[in-house]
């Protein structure tokens, strides 16, 4: 697979962008302008009731009970309502709708950045459990919010800037999360029905490539590696690329450029395949 400039045309899918958990779509504006740049229209719409971060952390209420499968719903909704289906690149709890979008046949490609997991990852390391502790630790509180102090932010997001890089992001794009979707993800393997669920070997599930950081705790490579064996059960192909030395925010990070050429890249060059991949591809 080839990582050069693919063919480019203002006609070209559209691309929707997800955030993940603690963020807002602000946290897509340089992927948004960048690849306006490149001739492309791509949208950051934020999860249902997020906002801009200053006016969500003022009052998240809207944040409450706020599930996957809502999150999920609404996304499909916009996605149906596009002239054509998109290309869809979603980061962490965003990684997670968007293979839950591509298992409802939306989109002609995604890729995921620092995955939160489907459905069928059974054995999480102690980095990814401890990332969810803040949301899990009160089963009282399911419709509860959880925030995160500047010090638990940079663990989970910025970990290998200072503590004063980190607070400068923090700052610009923290929001608090939603315990109950850290609830259905954390306890997916033990609901028959759960909102998290994907069907691995979907035929007609688009091209998905998975982006993670070396240095993720979030979503560490040991945990995208057992998603790329999960998710190449389906026909059509599927990638993992690790970035060494990359942290779970590296998206809006420097040398986020690279991630977002790679991403668009891989996927147009994938758009419309459906080849059987023989065995799960892993570049670094």
């Amino acid at each position: 697979m080839t990582t050069g400039e693919a063919p480019m045309s203002a006609e070209s899918q559209p691309i929707v962008l997800i955030h993940g958990m603690w963020m807002t779509p602000r946290s897509w504006d340089n992927w948004v302008d960048h690849y306006a740049d490149r001739g492309y229209r791509a949208i950051a719409p934020g999860w249902p009731g997020v906002k801009d971060p200053e006016e969500t952390r003022r009052d998240p209420s809207a944040l409450k009970g706020l599930g996957i499968k809502k999150v999920a719903d609404y996304y499909e909704d916009l996605i149906r309502g596009l002239d054509r289906p998109p290309i869809i690149i979603g980061h962490s709890f965003g990684g997670l709708f968007t293979q839950l979008l591509l298992d409802r046949g939306l989109g002609v490609a995604g890729v995921v950045i620092g995955t939160a997991t489907p459905k069928g990852v059974l054995l999480l390391p102690p980095s990814t459990l401890r990332s969810a502790l803040p949301a899990l630790k009160n089963p009282f509180n399911r419709d509860g919010l959880c925030p995160l102090s500047e010090k638990q932010f940079r663990w989970r997001f910025t970990n290998t800037l200072t503590q004063e890089e980190s607070d400068a992001i923090y700052k610009e794009h923290y929001i608090p999360g939603t315990n109950r979707a850290f609830f259905e993800a954390a306890f997916a393997a033990t609901s028959g029905n759960s909102p998290a669920a994907v069907n691995y070997s979907n035929p007609s599930r688009a091209p998905l490539l998975l982006i993670c950081g070396g240095e993720d705790h979030i979503s560490p490579p040991s945990v995208n590696k057992t998603l790329l064996k999960l998710q190449s059960k389906a026909p059509s192909a599927t990638e993992l690329k690790v970035y060494p030395g990359r942290p779970h925010f590296m998206a809006g990070m420097d040398g986020w450029e690279e991630l977002a050429d790679y991403a668009l890249n891989w996927s147009l060059e994938h758009v419309g395949t459906a080849a059987p991949v023989q065995t799960p591809t892993t570049t670094t």
